[in-house]
């Protein structure tokens, strides 16, 4: 599934796992790993994988987060991304959690 993602939704995909690896407000090594596997599993370009390195630093900008603007056939695939992420590092902080539950009802 994840090669039948566009450049765009490659993006998007990471920006979502890059924002819930900081919901807890800190980016742990495993985390950090993880992005790392999928910037190799999506094959990201040189210019995408400089955007994701940005948001290991900085967290993407909340307006850029609409889980409306995910296309509905890679709905689960943006879900199971970003519980994966959250469970990279073994410690599932309530912040993480609540943020799973609402991505999950709003993407319903």
């Amino acid at each position: 599934m994840l090669d039948e993602l566009s450049r765009e939704e490659r993006l998007q995909l990471m920006r979502f796992v890059c924002s819930f690896a900081w919901a807890d407000l800190e980016i742990r090594p495993e985390e950090r790993d993880f992005i790392i596997m999928m910037i190799t599993r999506l094959e990201l370009d040189e210019d995408e994988t400089a955007q994701v390195a940005q948001w290991l630093q900085v967290p993407p900008p909340a307006d850029d987060l609409d889980p409306e603007d995910i296309p509905r056939e890679h709905r689960k695939l943006f879900l199971d991304a970003a519980k994966a992420v959250i469970l990279s590092d073994g410690n599932v902080e309530q912040v993480e959690a609540e943020n799973l539950v609402i991505l999950d009802a709003l993407l319903r």
